[in-house]
């Protein structure tokens, strides 16, 4: 059986369309794992048919990722609307099914992050690393593979996004690996979690998907929520990544300057793998 995803949901004039199946199609273009073509109709509307040969015991976050940074680079897709539907329809149609396609990408991901071996290893590392107490927030989680991992560690674990796909994914995963995380959809810019409630909060690599307004926000928003700790990770790039969703590019003096319109007890800046916003919050504080 192939499976095979079309856009769907939104407004759009374009298709991606994936599928698993022969490569070496005519008319398709080879790009590492995946062979690619892409049209343009007369009436302007776009299509971009994708091939690939992975299967369930080979799909991850990581593998993925890396195949369509390949077809960015290569001109197959633009944006992050496409980019997302690439990485669905990769996902799901690795699988005879979608519940094995889901759960295969889960289990995969998690154990080559755990492992170490997997491109994002560690940036999840150093955040596990700098967790305070035992109760976590991770705020923007898309698929909360960082969740994941801290509940199965033992932490009490909350985890939010803005998108509801994104959080009934993550609340099947964590019912299957039987992994106690309480996901709800939420602007990371108005958090329903109460003052000091929990003992960290985390914001990886979601700061450079905000405006300027946003982000000042949702740093204010973490540190209400913090009991002891906010742990803010942000990419160094030298253009942002309009595929990722990034709207801009971040550097140390943007944590610098994070730091300074914060109030706080103490905040380190750290590099490992991008940049590091490590803040305790005041405590007592007059609200």
């Amino acid at each position: 059986m192939v499976a095979e995803t079309r856009s769907a949901g939104i407004p759009t004039a374009g298709t991606v369309n994936v599928r698993r199946g022969e490569l070496d199609a005519v008319g398709f273009r080879r790009c590492g794992s995946l062979s690619w073509r892409r049209s343009t109709a007369p009436d302007g509307s776009t299509s971009v048919q994708i091939r690939h040969r992975l299967t369930s015991d080979l799909i991850s976050d990581d593998v993925m990722v890396s195949a369509l940074v390949g077809l960015v680079e290569d001109g197959a897709l633009v944006g992050q609307w496409e980019f997302e539907e690439a990485a669905v329809g990769l996902i799901r149609s690795s699988a005879s099914s979608e519940a094995v396609a889901w759960s295969s990408f889960y289990d995969n991901s998690l154990r080559d992050l755990v492992a170490g071996i997997a491109s994002f290893s560690p940036v999840h590392h150093r955040a596990r690393s700098l967790v305070s107490g035992s109760s976590v927030l991770e705020v923007g989680c898309c698929f909360g593979l960082f969740a994941l991992q801290c509940a199965e560690a033992g932490l009490s674990v909350s985890a939010c996004d803005i998108s509801r796909g994104a959080i009934n994914l993550l609340r099947a995963a964590a019912g299957r690996r039987g992994s106690q995380v309480d996901a709800v959809v939420a602007n990371a810019v108005d958090l329903p979690f109460a003052d000091d409630s929990v003992d960290t909060v985390t914001l990886i690599h979601l700061l450079e998907h905000l405006s300027r307004d946003e982000r000042s926000q949702a740093l204010a928003e973490a540190m209400r929520v913090a009991r002891q700790r906010v742990v803010v990770a942000v990419p160094y790039e030298d253009v942002p990544s309009p595929h990722f969703g990034h709207l801009t590019c971040l550097r140390e003096r943007d944590l610098v300057e994070w730091a300074a319109h914060v109030d706080h007890a103490r905040a380190r800046i750290l590099d490992d793998h991008g940049g590091w916003l490590v803040l305790t919050p005041r405590i007592p504080r007059g609200r």
